[in-house]
């Protein structure tokens, strides 16, 4: 394991996310108080997410050709640019006009996001080595410690709101990523393992954008209505529905989000202890799991009994479980997928990711502007349910796989935890 690397690579994406989380709150706390709808406040999303798409793809392809270390600058650099110019928003401008202005920076910080994330997530496929159970337990490790820190983000966007108002708190979050960028480059004078040119030399080569894979094109695509499933809720319906139904305050919405991501990156972190000793074969168990969750909060709505308490007990729960699916996705793209393509299937597979969470937020906020809460949380159960199905048929993948495919048990008993 290469401990430098890892640890620069930590580092950088931590305080990138910790300042994506924090202007998530900020901006959908924001407009909110400024009387946006529900419809409204997700297509301030929906660019940053539609450049998730467009920027993995891309992005995975640049970082095989060009370097990780790259990449991962780069990301850093342009969510300084977005915070900073995000203050240049003038709160008496028309509606219109202000989600045009803001759709496009959060499109420039969706760009960051994923620049940063395809660069971390990869270069771990090249700092674990080859010891046993490695790579799955340094990909939790930063899959949660990641979503801890995004959960804080939240709750710091929201006391920052609070406190010192929207300018002030961009700008300090915009210090904080600078820093980051700063200090990277110093760190990494060699760059990443994986931008040496013999590292890259296959890439060289690989003109397609697309992966060829058939376990990773199934995984991708189960990785879609996964985080479709839980955007549909979280994005836009669950925050709304904490201010007009509950009445919660800014910092209190903040509060919850906050500790439900931290729990939920605290579960990722351990997910390799949960799973077992074939994380290959429990894809679909978990999803299976997670439909039941889902279903039970669904129904607990509709009958319209204590409803505070069914959602918010039930979403702790959705979070543990969820987590846990999310962190054997992880791994899993990682095991799928060789050295020399790591770059450009990662890519692929969080584009899918970032298409999920695309359509996720786009319902959120029709679904709950349709139906409530309650709605949003039945489209969560079809999405689940999709999800399961396709998860089903990674068992072929992972007992059948041919080379170039996908991995052979032995080369996945490799990566599985000891």
């Amino acid at each position: 394991m290469r401990r430098r690397e890892y640890a620069v690579v930590t580092f950088g994406y931590w305080a990138f996310t910790l300042t994506d989380g924090a202007l998530r709150m900020l901006v959908l706390l924001y407009f909110h108080d400024l009387g946006y709808s529900p419809v409204a406040i997700a297509f301030l999303f929906l660019a940053y997410e539609l450049m998730g798409v467009i920027t993995n793809l891309l992005g995975g392809w640049v970082g095989a050709r060009g370097g990780l270390h790259r990449t991962l600058l780069a990301g850093l650099a342009l969510q300084a640019v977005a915070l900073g110019a995000l203050t240049l928003h003038n709160d008496q401008w028309s509606e219109v006009a202000s989600v045009i202005f803001v759709m496009g920076l959060q499109a420039l910080s969706g760009v960051a996001k994923d620049l940063t994330k395809m660069s971390s997530k990869s270069a771990v496929k090249f700092v674990a080595g080859a010891g046993e159970g490695m790579l799955f337990r340094l990909v939790a490790m930063l899959t949660g410690s990641k979503n801890a820190l995004k959960g804080v983000g939240f709750f710091v966007g929201a006391a920052l709101l609070s406190a010192w108002g929207f300018d002030v708190a961009l700008w300090s979050l915009a210090a904080l990523v600078t820093v980051a960028f700063a200090v990277a480059p110093a760190l990494l004078r060699g760059g990443l393992e994986g931008d040496r040119p013999e590292g890259r030399a296959g890439a060289q080569k690989q003109r397609a954008l697309f992966a060829t894979s058939p376990a990773i094109n199934r995984l991708s695509l189960a990785r879609v209505f996964l985080f479709g499933s839980r955007d549909i809720w979280f994005v836009v319906a669950l925050p709304v529905f904490l201010d007009e139904v509950l009445g919660w305050s800014f910092t209190q919405t903040g509060g919850f989000l906050a500790a439900w991501v931290i729990g939920y990156g605290v579960v990722q972190a351990v997910a390799p202890r949960l799973v077992g000793a074939q994380p290959q074969r429990s894809a679909a168990p978990w999803a299976g799991a997670l439909v039941a969750v889902a279903l039970a909060i669904a129904a607990g709505i509709s009958i319209g009994q204590s409803i505070s308490i069914v959602v918010i007990a039930g979403l702790v729960v959705f979070g543990i479980v969820f987590a846990v699916n999310s962190s054997l996705h992880s791994f899993l793209v990682l095991a799928f997928t060789d050295d020399v393509n790591v770059a450009l299937d990662v890519g692929f597979y969080y584009s899918a990711n970032a298409l999920g969470r695309l359509v996720g937020t786009l319902l959120s906020g029709l679904l709950y502007l349709w139906g409530g809460l309650e709605l949003a949380m039945w489209g969560s159960v079809i999405f689940l349910a999709i999800t399961w199905g396709l998860s089903r048929g990674l068992v072929a993948f992972a007992t059948d796989g041919q080379p170039g495919h996908a991995p052979r048990p032995a080369d996945l008993a490799r990566y599985g935890p000891s």
